[in-house]
């Protein structure tokens, strides 16, 4: 697989007054079309500083992101993000949230064309039934299946997702999984996620990012995914690869706070 998005001595200070922080060095990482990453990694490891460099929405102080040929350097549909807080419009309805990006991005769509790919991408994540409804009128679950219906509307070729199941319950974040696989399945999407779940990133992801602690926060490992597709979470639950890489995310995560903890302690 050709290289399609490459992240490339990435580095980034944030400086508040006299007090500069260095929150990522080198990071360096090419990712292939349509394959899932996950990046994982402790609290305040610079996972979501990463993910905002390749969505544009901040600059990295040295080194660049370069997808598709183009350097990255501001936001732009190439690049849809789906966050933890689903971040719809509240006034709007499920269809108008999911509609505001379609006229943005489809302006050469007539209306008929944006009103079926609306629909489309409302029907993917099974969101067909709730088309009227306000934000306020529907569960957490269903706010995520819109913001994700909202950022395949755009056609990206990258799909950025920062802890987009962080703030559901179990089970529907099981749901919302099984359909983000389903999806990629069907669209061979480029996806880059951000989690803190070990299980979740092993179950969605052909490659795992893991991060260093911060400050000064790099990439520590990467580890390949080698499980056929599609994967069912139940087959894989007694599944011995499945498990060896489970324990071995488990271990980069333990075994660096575990530094972390002596240092300061020290």
């Amino acid at each position: 697989m050709s290289r399609y998005l490459n992240i490339e001595k990435v580095s980034k200070t944030f400086t508040a007054g006299k007090m500069s922080t260095e929150v990522l060095v080198d990071i360096n990482l090419s990712v292939a079309r349509g394959e899932y990453i996950s990046i994982i990694g402790h609290s305040g490891c610079g996972k979501s500083t990463v993910l905002n460099i390749v969505a544009g929405l901040i600059d990295s102080t040295s080194g660049g992101v370069i997808l598709d040929g183009k350097e990255v350097s501001d936001p732009g549909p190439d690049r849809s993000m789906v966050f933890q807080n689903h971040s719809l419009l509240p006034w709007l309805t499920v269809y108008q949230n999911v509609a505001i990006a379609v006229n943005k991005v489809w302006r050469s769509k007539n209306a008929k064309e944006k009103d079926e790919w609306v629909r489309h991408n409302l029907n993917m994540v099974h969101m067909s039934h709730a088309l009227d409804k306000l934000p306020s009128e529907i569960s957490g679950g269903m706010k995520q299946r819109v913001g994700i219906a909202r950022a395949l509307a755009m056609e990206p070729k990258v799909l950025l997702l920062d802890e987009p199941f962080g703030a559901l319950d179990a089970l529907t974040r099981a749901h919302l999984q099984d359909e983000v696989m389903r999806i990629q399945n069907d669209l061979k999407n480029t996806v880059i996620m951000i989690t803190h779940d070990v299980d979740e990133a092993v179950l969605l992801s052909d490659r795992i990012v893991m991060m260093t602690n911060g400050p000064s926060a790099t990439i520590g490992e990467i580890l390949d995914i080698d499980l056929p597709r599609p994967r069912d979470r139940i087959a894989l639950a007694d599944d011995p690869k499945y498990n060896q890489y489970r324990q071995a995310v488990l271990r980069f995560l333990y075994e660096k706070q575990r530094k972390v903890e002596a240092a300061v302690s020290a």
